[in-house]
């Protein structure tokens, strides 16, 4: 008969034992909801047209002999050609890449393969910040083809030099930008915005102009194809509030 007030009393302090936790609890979920509230995360953004200020120009040109003597002194013909119609041009500053050899062989019947020829390539790489000028040299490789000359280009490197400054600049226009939409979504809670408590840098991608796809991965997009260029900048930022 002594045994059961003596449980009543244990389970009494038990439940007791855990309404103190879960009140706890509930003060504790309500403070961190109330900390929470005094900040504000915002993600902001700049953008910038841009025009590039230096091109990669490249083209190739190439031979083939009999023997390998004969297509070197091909080549070197044709690389006189080159550097000849550059000139013409008004174009000094160039660099003539290392020569390119392949041996031609034919399959001869059950003999195998034998050596035909040999095939010799050869590249010129003009670096300039007259960019347009330089790009225009497509519209008169023609006359080395004219001349003889198997002469290609590849697709013109536009780049814009000055990323690395405009990222610098975007960062500080992003973070405002955030931080006017931090305020116009405070005001509606009557709330104002105070200091910035943190900002870490999000995408930053260079873009052809117009262009409507998105980046493909966090590290953005630099963009090579495009004479003008749209830059965007995106940060990530904390502001404390009243």
């Amino acid at each position: 008969m002594e045994t059961r007030p003596h449980l009543l009393g244990v389970l009494a302090g038990l439940a007791l034992a855990a309404g103190l936790v879960f009140a706890s609890l509930v003060v504790a979920r309500t403070w961190q909801r109330v900390a929470e509230s005094q900040a504000i995360s915002v993600t902001g953004s700049a953008r910038r047209l841009v025009k590039s200020d230096l091109i990669v120009w490249s083209g190739n040109f190439s031979t083939e002999a009999k023997t390998l003597l004969a297509a070197q002194q091909a080549l070197k013909a044709d690389l006189a050609k080159v550097e000849a119609f550059l000139t013409a041009q008004a174009v000094t500053n160039y660099q003539v890449g290392p020569i390119g050899i392949q041996e031609l062989r034919q399959r001869a019947g059950e003999d195998g393969v034998r050596l035909v020829g040999y095939s010799l390539s050869q590249h010129v790489t003009v670096s300039s910040s007259e960019v347009e000028r330089i790009a225009a040299l497509d519209q008169h490789t023609s006359k080395l083809v004219e001349q003889g000359v198997q002469f290609t280009t590849t697709a013109p490197r536009y780049i814009y030099t000055k990323a690395g400054e405009a990222k610098i600049e975007m960062l500080a226009e992003a973070t405002k930008d955030a931080r006017a939409r931090a305020e116009q979504i405070a005001s509606q809670g009557g709330r104002t915005v105070k200091e910035l408590r943190s900002a870490r840098m999000g995408v930053f991608q260079i873009t052809p102009l117009y262009s409507t796809r998105g980046h493909s991965n966090w590290e953005g997009e630099n963009d090579m194809s495009s004479l003008e260029k749209n830059i965007m900048a995106v940060v990530n930022t904390t502001f404390s509030m009243n």
